[in-house]
């Protein structure tokens, strides 16, 4: 059975946030045309992701250094045994479907942090004898649904465009090649444009939601 992550990285719902609003057409048309998929829905504002702290790196230096888990502190055993768990879950689903909007030219916090816990060397990449970088999760497809108030994919403000291009740069680092994008963008600046540019987005995610 296939297994698709679905990441929401959104404090709010679809009916205020224009990327959850598209991402949930998306999702429709997915689950119509793959009824039997499992599909996990991933809401980063509700999940527990802990961030690498001091006892994170305590946790894991100890543990390199050959002691044995239960040595660890309360709370290094509870945030690697919680970091290990999210990124199994990851390394385990054949899609992932990345949903967010745009602050400040970047994704949400929140985002970074659910990065930080999937890119584990030995998990999702490694390094060969050779030391070349060898990406493990090249068996994945990704797809990212993103709005932002001013157009960044193209025109005077591509350069601003760090969203997309760090989650791209995250997934080909860990092997990802198949990514595709939805991108929902300028209602902010053009707000007479935004029911057209929303229903664009929309139409762009059922489409994909039948091939993904």
């Amino acid at each position: 059975m296939t297994k698709v992550l679905y990441v929401t990285a959104h404090p709010l719902d679809h009916s205020v946030s224009s990327s959850l609003a598209v991402g949930k057409e998306f999702l429709e048309a997915y689950k119509n045309s793959n009824p039997d998929d499992e599909i996990i829905l991933l809401d980063l504002y509700n999940m527990d992701i802990p961030y690498i702290d001091a006892d994170v790196f305590s946790g894991w230096g100890k543990l390199a250094s050959g002691s044995a888990f239960d040595q660890l502190s309360p709370e290094s055993q509870a945030k690697v045994s919680r970091l290990g768990e999210i990124v199994d879950q990851f390394v385990s689903a054949d899609k992932v479907v990345v949903v967010n909007p745009v602050w400040n030219f970047l994704f949400p916090p929140i985002l970074k942090a659910y990065i930080d816990a999937i890119c584990v060397a030995g998990k999702t990449f490694k390094f060969n004898e050779a030391g070349v970088l060898v990406g493990l999760a090249a068996d994945k497809k990704l797809l990212h649904i993103q709005a932002s108030g001013s157009v960044l994919s193209e025109g005077p403000f591509q350069g601003f465009e760090f969203s997309h291009r760090y989650l791209t740069a995250i997934a080909q680092f860990i092997g990802i090649q198949s990514i595709e994008v939805v991108y929902v963008e300028g209602a902010g600046a053009s707000p007479d444009k935004g029911a057209e540019i929303k229903e664009k987005a929309m139409q762009k995610a059922r489409e994909l939601g039948k091939s993904f």
